[in-house]
C-alpha cells in the first residue's frame, strides 16, 4: 500500500513539473499543462513580442495594424484591440490568450476567463520588463531558447546606447505623439525613459497621466530645445505633422530647425525595435546639439 501511494505521488509530481508557468505584468500566475500551441494576440506589441519570442510560428490569429513582421500580415484578424470579436476568437481553439493590460476592453477580458481561456496579460513599461516578458512568453510557448536569446541581444543594446549618450549636454524635448488632439508622454511612458537615457529632458515628465493631452500654449510654455514626433510609417511617409510649430519663431526648436518626425512602431511599442527606435531618438537629439550650439 505505501509502495502504491508512493508511486501516485511520484506521477502527480511530474505532472505538476510538467506544467509550464509564468507571471503577467498584473502579477497574475497562469500554469499551462504543456507549452501552447495556439496562441492570440490582442495588441500589435504583442504579436512582435510572440513572434520575437520564437512563437510566431505558433500564433492563430492577431488584431489589426498587427504589421509586424510581415508575416503577421498574413495571419487572420479577429477585430481590433478595443473590439474583440469573441466569437471568431473562441473558435479558434487558443491555448493562450496574450492581452494587453490598458489597451483591451476589460469586460472582453473577463469573459474570456469566464469561458476558461488562458490569458496572459502584458504592458512592458521599462526596458527590463520588454526583456523579462520575451522571457516568460518564451517559457509558455516553448520557445526558451530564443526568447532568452532575444531578451539579452536588447538588454545588451539597451546598455550599450545608454553608457555611449551618458553626459551627453541636454536637450529640453517635447514628444508629440497626436497632433489633433494634441498629445505627449510623461516620464513613466516608455518613450519618456527613451528620450531620458539620450540625454533629453521631457519638457512634460512630471505630468500625472501616461499619454495626457495638453495645449499648443503648454508647450510654448515649456519652450523646448528638439521636438520629435513618431508620426512615419516604415517607408517615412509621415501621417501627422509638426507644421503647426513652424509660425511660433521664438521658440528654441523651431529656431534650431530642430524639429524631427520619425518612424512611429519601433518607438512607440514595447518591443525589441525600441532599441531601432531609441537609437533613432538619440541620433536626432545629437543633431539638435550641434545645432544648438
Amino acid at each position: 500500500m505505501a509502495i502504491g501511494i508512493l508511486m501516485l505521488l511520484l506521477v502527480l509530481s511530474s505532472h505538476a513539473l510538467a506544467d509550464v508557468c509564468a507571471t503577467d505584468d498584473t502579477g497574475a500566475m497562469l500554469c499551462l499543462p504543456e507549452p501552447a500551441r495556439r496562441i492570440v494576440t490582442l495588441s500589435p506589441g504583442a504579436t512582435e513580442l510572440v513572434f520575437a519570442a520564437g512563437a510566431g510560428g505558433q500564433v492563430v490569429a492577431v488584431v489589426e495594424y498587427s504589421d509586424y513582421p510581415p508575416e503577421a500580415n498574413a495571419l487572420p484578424s479577429i477585430g481590433s484591440h478595443t473590439r474583440i470579436d469573441l466569437e471568431a476568437l473562441v473558435a479558434l481553439k487558443p491555448d493562450l490568450v496574450v492581452t494587453w493590460v490598458s489597451g483591451n476592453p476589460v469586460e472582453q477580458v473577463a469573459t474570456l476567463e469566464t469561458l476558461g481561456v488562458a490569458s496572459f496579460a502584458i504592458e512592458p513599461r521599462t526596458f527590463e520588463g520588454v526583456s523579462s516578458v520575451l522571457e516568460r512568453l518564451a517559457v509558455l510557448a516553448g520557445t526558451g531558447a530564443e526568447g532568452d536569446r532575444e531578451a539579452a541581444r536588447f538588454r545588451r543594446g539597451i546598455n550599450e546606447l545608454a553608457e555611449q549618450y551618458r553626459g551627453r549636454k541636454p536637450v529640453r524635448v517635447f514628444y508629440q505623439v497626436w497632433d489633433q488632439p494634441l498629445m505627449t508622454i510623461n516620464d513613466e511612458h516608455l518613450i519618456g525613459k527613451v528620450i531620458s537615457m539620450c540625454g533629453g529632458q521631457n519638457i512634460f515628465a512630471g505630468v500625472d497621466r501616461l499619454v495626457p493631452r495638453i495645449g499648443p500654449e503648454d508647450v510654448l510654455a515649456g519652450n523646448p530645445e528638439a521636438i520629435l514626433s513618431g508620426g512615419a510609417d516604415e517607408d517615412g511617409n509621415s501621417y501627422t505633422s509638426l507644421e503647426r510649430w513652424q509660425s511660433f519663431t521664438s521658440m528654441k526648436a523651431v529656431e534650431a530647425d530642430n524639429l524631427f518626425i520619425i518612424p512611429a512602431s519601433p518607438i512607440s511599442r514595447p518591443t525589441p525595435r525600441l532599441l531601432e527606435g531609441a537609437r533613432t531618438v538619440c541620433e536626432k537629439l545629437d543633431v539638435a546639439r550641434a545645432r544648438l550650439q
